[in-house]
Formats: structure tokens, sequence, C-alpha cells
């Protein structure tokens, strides 16, 4: 027994002085393992990324120091990428050895990043390139365990203590110029410090970020906010994009990172006060977010990517409970569920972002609702789509209406078209205009026409298609493009009597709201809607409504339009202006227009819209007349001129 004590102390002996000689000449030699460190990167970044690394001295200070000087990477024949002064870092002597190696502190000074972008290129191209050397493997990526390794290493790099001073971040996209300047930056005690100079083209301001990271415990707290007595304006993507944005300040917390039985789950707030943002594509003028909030609890899986349900996003007054999903573990398949609870109408209302909801401002409403949306989407099966949304209300009801007086759909009005922002012309809805119609003296044809390629479920939905917008979703992505929008007639009715024309976010957010209160509280009959709708639509240059288009297509009133003439009209309401290429220089239509009008007419045969005999007469050519007929080019027009061309030379 004695012997073998003596044999472990023996070994554990040995075992010591192999350690310290392999310390030993670790340090000896350190000067040169750091010299072949350095040389292997140079190698590295010539041969894969076509760049010159050089550094002018290394050496250690002390015994767990490291000291860098003039340090340069430099593309091929491109502009410097990064250059800097002096670097600084203390690191474990014992995570050297491990190979778990954590920044203790750092000290940098005097350097810049350089990314350009000119006619001859990128300078940082060579570094989004997928490296050819990298080994493809088939095996499914584990993203928990991805996703903490990376995380790791991450915090690891980030020092525990940090005194930066006279950094800068230089961007040169096409002349256009942004300067980040890192006056200084401190991380002491966990508190950090900075002072930061942005400086464009077009302004300059000073930031600061501040509060606690302790990078070894993967916590923050930090707030960033501007130096000087006006709100942050951040740069680049106002030349870039066209898009103003500035705020108050961010405040972005992280309270938890770590591995949990194989799931990685990350935790912590974002904030962002008095956010003001404009760009012509969103709204006609400056969007304003008083306050918005995101309690964020993230999971990651080894087979998908999760918002969990209990995270909380706010807007305002508005409380939403989002949860999203994206899972590979068998199919690929996307799950987007948001819940808000029982709320009062008014402070949704008032909640609503100022500038994005022009048409809400000043509305005052009473009553209570709640709403849930469902949706799943399955990559390997974009057919079975789920697709439900659902809106509960209590005593819900309108007291005062906002700009958009949904009430005078009820009665005689006028209706202002507008065009591409300008207003082209007046008309009145009601007895007062000879050309208005009311619906019971509209051919029952056309109406049946418009409802099948407009909106075959109108008098059954409230509003919206739930399935024509399942429909939608599902082309749009197999296309991979927006081939096909949802529309109904109620949609339409709203935006061409209540909003603008302009393609923007705020313009179908506000119909979307305006639709619902319109339907859901009954307002206006379904049959008032189609009638009004009847007599505002554009259905050709400078003509307006059923009444116009009847006389201006067919010198008739709208009650004698036949089948296929009301096949015709319907069939030409997403392009009126357009009409005239249906049509061949004979004056007849081209065999496309024919077909589409067969394929519909078809399906109201089929419906039991219409009777077999009603059928027969579509089979009649459609010959448009009167003034309608002057926008065509016909061959005996054409030969008409030309032989009065003629005639002109010859009297000559």
């Amino acid at each position: 027994m004695r012997a073998t004590k003596q044999k472990i102390v023996l070994a554990l002996k040995i075992a010591l002085v192999v350690l310290v000689l392999a310390v030993g000449l670790l340090f000896v030699f350190r000067n040169s393992l750091l010299q072949k460190a350095i040389a292997k990167i140079q190698t590295k970044l010539a041969t894969e990324y076509q760049c010159q690394f050089s550094v002018k001295k290394a050496s250690f200070e002390g015994i767990t120091g490291v000291v860098l000087e003039d340090i340069l990477l430099l593309p091929k024949n491109a502009d410097t990428l990064l250059s800097v002064k002096k670097i600084k870092t203390n690191y474990s002597f014992f995570q050297l050895l491990t190979g778990d190696i954590q920044l203790n502190n750092l000290e940098m000074n005097d350097g810049y990043i350089r990314l350009v972008k000119n006619k001859k290129g990128r300078n940082f191209d060579a570094f989004l390139k997928r490296n050819p050397k990298e080994v493809k493997t088939t095996g499914k990526r584990d993203y928990a365990e991805t996703a903490n390794r990376l995380l790791t290493k991450v915090f690891n790099l980030v020092p525990a203590e940090m005194n930066l001073s006279n950094l800068s971040l230089k961007v040169d996209d096409m002349g256009r110029k942004v300067n980040l300047r890192l006056n200084t930056l401190t991380l002491d005690d966990h508190q950090l410090q900075t002072a930061i100079n942005v400086t464009t083209q077009t302004f300059s301001q000073n930031w600061k970020v501040s509060g606690m990271a302790n990078p070894r415990k993967k916590i923050a707290d930090l707030k960033l906010s501007s130096a000087d007595s006006t709100n942050i304006h951040l740069p680049y993507i106002d030349e870039r994009i066209g898009m103003i944005t500035t705020f108050s300040d961010i405040h972005i917390t992280l309270d938890q990172l770590e591995m949990d039985g194989g799931e990685l789950h990350i935790d912590g707030k974002a904030a962002i006060d008095d956010l003001t943002v404009n760009h012509p594509k969103i709204a006609s003028k400056d969007v304003v977010i008083e306050k918005a909030e995101f309690d964020y609890r993230l999971v990651i899986g080894s087979d998908f990517l999760a918002v969990d349900s209990t995270s909380i996003a706010k807007l305002n007054q508005i409380s939403v409970h989002p949860f999203a999903k994206y899972i590979t573990e068998k199919d690929t398949v996307y799950t987007l569920k948001v819940g808000i609870p029982k709320m009062k109408a008014q402070d949704f209302i008032n909640s609503l972002p100022k500038g994005l909801f022009s048409n809400f401002e000043g509305m005052q409403v009473q009553g209570t609702f709640d709403y849930q949306l469902d949706f799943e989407f399955n990559k390997n099966n974009s057919d079975a789509l789920v697709f439900e949304s659902k809106l509960n209300k209590e005593n819900l009801k309108i007291i005062k209406y906002g700009e958009a007086d949904l009430s005078k759909l009820n009665g005689e009005f006028v209706y202002n078209a507008i065009e591409n922002g300008r207003r082209q012309r007046s008309v009145l809805v009601g007895a007062g205009n000879p050309y208005f119609t009311p619906l019971t003296e509209i051919s029952p044809f056309i109406q049946k026409a418009i409802l099948t390629f407009e909106d075959p479920q109108f008098y059954n939905h409230s509003g919206f298609s739930t399935e024509a917008f399942k429909q939608s979703i599902t082309k749009n992505i197999k296309t991979k493009r927006f081939s096909r929008g949802a529309s109904t007639i109620s949609m339409q009715l709203v935006k061409n009597v209540f909003l603008t024309r302009e393609k923007t976010l705020s313009r179908k957010l506000e119909e979307i709201l305006l639709v619902y209160l319109l339907e859901n509280n009954r307002l206006v009959s379904k049959s008032r809607m189609l009638e009004v709708y009847f007599n505002v639509i554009e259905w050709g240059p400078n003509v307006y409504g059923i009444g116009e288009s009847a006389q201006f297509y067919f010198e008739k009133k709208p009650m004698d339009l036949t089948l296929n003439e009301s096949l015709f009209l319907a069939s030409i309401v997403p392009s009126p202006k357009k009409f005239m290429w249906l049509f061949d220089d004979q004056g007849n239509q081209r065999p496309y227009a024919v077909s589409k009008q067969k394929m519909y007419k078809n399906i109201m045969l089929n419906r039991g819209l219409i009777e077999a005999q009603d059928s027969i007469t579509a089979a009649i050519p459609v010959q448009i007349k009167g003034s309608s007929r002057s926008y065509l080019r016909l061959k005996i027009e054409q030969d008409s001129r030309a032989l009065d061309s003629i005639e002109i030379d010859v009297l000559d």
C-alpha cells in the first residue's frame, strides 16, 4: 500500500516537472511562437483572401501581456481595410494551455476599419465569399450547439476590461460617406462608457453608449442615446434608401444566455423611444412611435428557432403576445401566432403610430376587443396553409369619425378621382348625376360577372376573404414574388372613396382597419356598397362608373348590357386604361382576351349564375363602338390616313 502511494506521489512529481518544463519552454520560445502565429495568419490571408497582413512589431510584455504595433490589412488592388497603431491585451496563461482563451483586458488606439465600394468593386469582397476549401457536410446542423459555440466565442473575445481611443469605422459607398469615430470607450468594473462622433456629408452628431456589461456572465444592460440636444439620426440609410430615421434612445438588456436541456435560451428586453421614420413607401409624412418595447424570450433547439409565447411586444398601450417558430425536424415549417389580449378600443386607436393612420386621428370609439392570428406554412406542402384571423368585440361602437367618415356612403356624396397623387375629376354619387345608376337598374349579367372576377364571396364575407388570402399567400410563396393579391370589393371601395392611390404601407394598413369598421359595424348594407362601387370605379380613360362605361364602350344603358359585353367590362377592371390592347387592327378581340372571358363564362355557368341559353349569346364577338373605338389602332383608319396623305401630296 505504501509502495502504491509512493508511486502516485512520484508520478505527480514527474507530471509537475514536465508541466513546469513545458511552461518554461513555452515562456522561453513564446516570441518565436508569436512570430510563427503571425506568419501563419499572413499566409492564410494572402492565399485565401488575397490580402496583405503586416505587424511592424509584436512582443510580449510581462508574463501575460501581448503588444502589437502598426497593424495593417491591405486587400489586393483595393483600399486599406484595417489600420491600427497599437493593440495591447492580457490573457490567462492557463487558458492559453487549455485553448479556451478569454481576453482579460484590451487597450487599442489610433486606428480604423474602412469599408469602400466604388466602380472597382469592394475592398471587403474577399471576406464575403465562401471558402472553397471548406468541407461540405451532409449532416444536420444542431442550431442550439452552433449558436451557443459561436456566441461563447464572441463573449470570450470581449475583454472584461477595455480602454479604446480614437478608433473609426469609415464607410464610403459610391461616394456616400459615413465616419463613426469612437473617441473613447472604457469598460471598468462592468461599467461601460463611450463617446462617439458620427459624421456624414449632411450632418454631425455625438452619441454615447452607457450601462453595464459583463461578458463573462453573458449579461448586459446598455443604452444608446445622443450626447447632443437633438435625437439620434441614423446615418447612411437616409442617403442609401431615402429613409430618414431618428429616435431619442435605445435600451437593450441581455438577462440570460445559457444552455438548458439541449436548448439555448436567450432572454432580455429591447426598447426604443420617440422613433420617427420618413419614407415615401411607408407614408406621405413622418411616422412617429412614442414608445415600443420587446420583452423577448428566444429559444434555439437542435432543429428549431423560436420566439417563445411568453414574449411581449408593446406599442404604446397595445400589448401583443407573439409566437414564431421555424422548425426543420421533418419538414420545413413556419409558424406564427399573434394575440392581443382584451383591451379598450379607444386605447388601441390612441396607440396607433402618428402619421401612419391619418384617417383615424381624432376618432372616438367605445367598447373592447381581443384578437388572435394563427399562421402556419409547410414548405413541402404549401397547399396545407393555415391562416385564421379572429377578432372578438364587446359593445364596439364609433362615437366620432376621424378624417374618413364611413357613414357618408349611405347618402349622396362627391367622389374625387385621384391618380398618381393628382386629382382627376369629381364624380357625384347620387341622383344629381345623369350617369348614376341604382343597383336595380344595372344588368344582372354585369353584376354577376364583376362578382365572379373580383370577389365571389362578397355577400358572405365581412370585408376579407380568408380563402382568397390563403390562395394568394400560397401562390406568392410558390412563385417567390408578389403575383397575386387578395383584395375584396369592400377593400377596393374603401381605397377608392376614402384613400389615395399611393402605394404605401400606411394606405394598406388604413384600408384594412377601415374595411373592418365598415363591414363589422354594419354601417352600410352590402347592396349599397356594391351600388357605390359600380358608380365610382374607373373603367377607362376618364371613364368612371357603370353608367359612363356602358355608354363609352357600347352606347347603351347599364341594364341593356349583354353577357359577353358584361364579361368584357369585368375583364378590364384591373387595367381599364389598357383596354385597347385587347383588340387587333381589325377591331376584333385578341384570342387571349376571348379565352379569358370564356373561362369566366364557364365558371359562372358551373356556379349556376347564368343559364345555358345565356351562354349561347356570349359566343358573339364583342364589338365596341362610340368614343371608345377611337382608341383602337384600326388598319382601315391607318390606310385612310395614308390615303389622305397621298392625296395631299398629289394636290401639292
